[in-house]
């Protein structure tokens, strides 16, 4: 994922069936990192997960999992390990969304956390109203992925239908066809042999 610092980034990601994919991310220890998945599309929507600090000790293990949300506070420095797996799943590709945020939100107001005198009600409505548009964000971003969720489904959905569709117009196509075949073979008129005994 690169040198993200205090800061997070933010993947959707194709996971072919029989398959693992892992990010891997170079942390300072104390640092609080924080990580939200969700599958989007595929199967029944679920995925394993995995964290691994650098020491290969598994710190977070999860299996099949449709969404879910994992923080931590590092111990040691080194890059840590998280894999999404999909190796259970034998035909299921699946899209998977992952949010991962490294450190604390910085202030938004200078010396917030060192003041010893209550803030002014600028500054209350300041921090509310920050607060209230990271809600918004939250909010969004979880919609944002249901709906995507949705849509897939209903493609599914609707390609199901349209496969049934046609299998029901070929199969009234063959009995039609049979009914036809079978009436006149009703009504063919047989001809006796003309083999008259000759005096």
């Amino acid at each position: 994922l690169g040198a993200l610092g205090a800061g997070g980034t933010e993947l959707t990601l194709e996971l072919p069936d029989s398959a693992q994919r892992c990010f891997h991310q170079e942390l300072e220890s104390g640092v609080k990192f924080t990580l939200d998945y969700q599958v989007i599309s595929g199967g029944h929507y679920d995925v394993d997960c995995y964290v691994e600090d650098p020491n290969g000790k598994t710190i977070y293990q999860e299996t099949k999992k449709q969404y879910d949300s994992f923080s931590h506070h590092t111990e040691a420095k080194g890059v840590y390990t998280f894999c999404f797996s999909n190796e259970f799943s034998t035909f299921s590709h699946k899209i998977v969304y992952f949010d991962f945020q490294v450190g604390d939100e910085p202030p938004i107001l200078p010396d917030m956390n060192n003041r010893v005198t209550a803030l002014t009600q600028l500054e209350s409505a300041c921090v509310t109203i920050h607060e209230m548009l990271k809600a918004v964000i939250d909010s969004q971003t979880h919609y944002r992925l249901r709906e995507a969720q949705d849509r897939s489904r209903a493609e599914e959905l609707n390609g199901r239908v349209s496969y049934w569709s046609v299998g029901e117009t070929l199969i009234l196509f063959v009995v039609s066809i049979g009914q036809v075949m079978l009436l006149k073979s009703f009504f063919t008129e047989k001809r006796p042999s003309s083999g008259g005994a000759g005096t």
